[in-house]
């Protein structure tokens, strides 16, 4: 099998493919180290960050911008945002707080993206 991917840790946006030959991983078209990593993720296990809003009770503005603190597994995506249409926080909120501890059992945390204060 073999996957072509742009490379998004830098901003060069290298065009990486990976092609796995005989049970390995051959990584070409990266032009640093941190691009070979990304694509033989990307290729075995792909993750990204979630951004959402969730709503807040009692707080100056009825919603907060949250993200996961890492990369979730691809394919948890539509469960999370299941999850967090559901979760209502208490202002005040600090950026960065946890809003969700291990969110879906990913091992990832749910963080508020700016502060909230108290209405």
């Amino acid at each position: 099998m073999k996957k072509t991917f742009t490379c998004i840790t830098c901003p060069q946006g290298c065009l990486v493919t990976v092609e796995e030959k005989d049970g390995d991983l051959l990584v070409t078209g990266n032009k640093c180290k941190r691009g070979e990593k990304y694509a033989r993720e990307e290729f075995t296990h792909p993750k990204r960050i979630l951004t959402t809003t969730v709503r807040v009770r009692n707080g100056v503005i009825p919603l907060i911008p949250v993200r996961t603190r890492d990369g979730i597994p691809k394919e948890r995506i539509f469960q999370c945002m299941r999850e967090t249409a559901n979760v209502i926080v208490d202002a005040p909120i600090k950026m960065g707080q946890v809003v969700v501890a291990n969110l879906c059992d990913t091992g990832i945390d749910l963080i508020a993206s700016r502060d909230v204060k108290p209405s």
